[in-house]
């Protein structure tokens, strides 16, 4: 019996070409039941996304979270392999559009009083990129992110933000990797009274955020390495030969690297993980 599990489009389009049965094809459908093979995610379809030559299906899982993929190849159907197709022209109308971050896009939605919760990100940057990928979630459930300009003072910060269950706080913090600095000053603030419950710092092993963005996306193979005692940012503009020698070449720099920046898609997955784990934790706290 095949193994369609591992394959991809070019082993399946292979198959056509040994004059095996073909793959059924299947128009998307709202609340088909699909499950990506090379993930194992399985989940209704809940929203469609007319990007490039077929689109994105989003998948809602039993506990309510959607993941976005790419129509194709690589779908079970009732436990048979399936080619998705975009959905029929008169189907279109009725399917949710989703955000930037993947999730259901809520239109129209009235503005929301700011919680008490906030999120905290290191730096202006940070703050950006957080808010144009989840800006859509984050407005949503009124929950705002505050940029701390660095983590030296986090457990100071902490202390006078006075964490509650109805005044949560969430943090995500760069480079937070066993052993270092920031590790260490985080296990501070933790010790904070009223964090152990209402405090939630992550983070993702990026020295800056830059390195969340995919470098496909800025047409490099990948970020380059910067010594320890060379300053990152103007360190990487110098190796990929763009202007380094002052704040505003970085600042230019950032903007054209955020104009990179359409969704999910083009981060990481290690920064994507982290961030929806703090909106999850303070959509929980009783407002």
């Amino acid at each position: 019996m095949e193994n369609y599990y591992a394959w991809g489009a070019q082993e399946l389009n292979q198959l056509h070409q040994r004059n095996q049965p073909e793959i059924q094809e299947v128009h998307l459908v709202q609340g088909m039941l699909l499950e990506d093979v090379h993930s194992g995610w399985v989940g209704i379809a809940k929203t469609y996304e007319r990007i490039g030559a077929e689109g994105m299906v989003g998948l809602e899982d039993a506990r309510g979270k959607i993941k976005t993929f790419p129509l194709g190849f690589g779908f079970l159907l009732e436990g048979t392999p399936v080619k998705v197709l975009p959905p029929r022209a008169h189907a279109t109308r009725s399917v949710p559009k989703i955000s930037r971050s993947g999730s259901i896009a809520v239109e129209n939605a009235p503005a929301q009083v700011a919680r008490a919760s906030r999120i905290w990100v290191e730096g202006i940057h940070d703050a950006e990129l957080v808010e144009k990928v989840w800006g859509h979630d984050l407005r949503v459930e009124g929950i705002v992110v505050e940029p701390l300009h660095g983590i030296d003072d986090l457990p100071d910060a902490v202390r006078e933000f006075c964490p509650a269950p109805h005044r949560r706080l969430g943090v995500l913090v760069d480079h937070l990797v066993e052993g270092s600095k920031e590790s260490r000053i985080v296990a501070q603030a933790l010790q904070i009274p009223g964090a152990r419950n209402n405090v939630q710092i992550v983070g993702h092993p990026f020295v800056d955020i830059w390195q969340a963005v995919r470098p496909q996306r800025l047409g490099i193979k990948k970020w380059p390495v910067i010594p320890r005692e060379e300053e990152w940012k103007k360190g990487v503009l110098k190796r990929l030969g763009l202007p380094c020698t002052s704040q505003e070449d970085v600042a230019q720099a950032w903007k054209k690297i955020l104009g990179r920046v359409n969704s999910y898609q083009d981060l990481e997955p290690t920064l994507l993980a982290p961030v929806e784990q703090l909106i999850d934790f303070l959509m929980e706290s009783p407002e």
